[in-house]
């Protein structure tokens, strides 16, 4: 699959892999800052943003896709940083092909399984009746789910597919249907010796102290760091603690 990307900047490639329900655009501003010294390839993930919709949908895919974009891009080697959904993607990218990673940087998750708890989030989805809304305020109004960042967050993948009809850019029924999948755990045998950057937030369950031990056992070089103030979407709530942070890791 051609995944769609926004690249900016030049130096050493800096691949930025988003979460589920989001695009690249969600990584638009810190994109830009690491542009100062990296060539940013901001991706959307299969299902997601502006690349193709598929009813196939795995991590397996999805590092399949990213190695396909590498090639295609005559990206050798390059920096990969995901979040969630982008983070369990660049961790299995990494086991399977550590020769591509330079350094790696996951954002708010662990390598263990993770319970379905989007429910919520899908329910507020379907129940937005997009035939009858006619503008972004009257869904902004209508919507469920009133977390002021949830809310932008999701409602930012809506775009004009036509006059007056609003669609989702990810592929809603595909994500419901597999939503089980992004809570898989990273296989026994996946190991990535590289260097390794964890960042959590403080105020997110998503990686407890408990599952060093764990992120240790797959990635020997790892660090954990925690920002303290933040919730699961750590790179929109702190932006700036989140690039500094990153960005002397990859610097060394």
């Amino acid at each position: 699959m051609e995944l769609f990307s926004k690249k900016m900047g030049t130096g050493t490639p800096l691949l930025i892999l988003h979460g589920v329900f989001g695009s690249g655009d969600n990584w638009g501003s810190l994109g830009r800052k690491w542009a100062e010294a990296y060539e940013v390839h901001l991706i959307d993930a299969r299902n997601h943003g502006h690349s193709p919709h598929n009813e196939a949908f795995s991590y397996d895919l999805m590092a399949d896709d990213l190695l396909a974009y590498m090639d295609k891009n005559e990206l050798g080697r390059a920096h990969i940083i995901g979040h969630s959904m982008g983070g369990k993607t660049a961790m299995l990218f990494a086991a399977y092909n550590p020769e591509r990673v330079d350094q790696l940087v996951v954002a708010d998750i662990a390598p263990k399984p993770y319970k379905p708890h989007h429910q919520k989030i899908l329910e507020a989805l379907n129940a937005l009746d997009l035939d009858n809304i006619r503008s972004r305020n009257e869904a902004q109004e209508a919507f469920a789910i009133k977390d002021f960042s949830t809310q932008q967050f999701l409602l930012k993948s809506l775009y004009w597919k036509e006059k007056g009809k609003l669609a989702w850019r990810f592929n809603l029924p595909v994500i419901q249907r597999e939503i089980e999948k992004t809570g898989t755990a990273l296989p026994d045998q996946a190991l990535y010796y590289g260097p390794t950057l964890f960042v959590r937030g403080g105020n997110s369950w998503y990686i407890e102290d408990t599952d060093m031990d764990l992120i240790l056992r797959h990635f020997p070089e790892a660090s954990l760091e925690t920002l303290k103030g933040a919730g699961h979407w750590l790179h929109a709530e702190k932006p700036e603690a989140f690039h500094q942070l990153v960005h002397a890791f990859l610097k060394g």
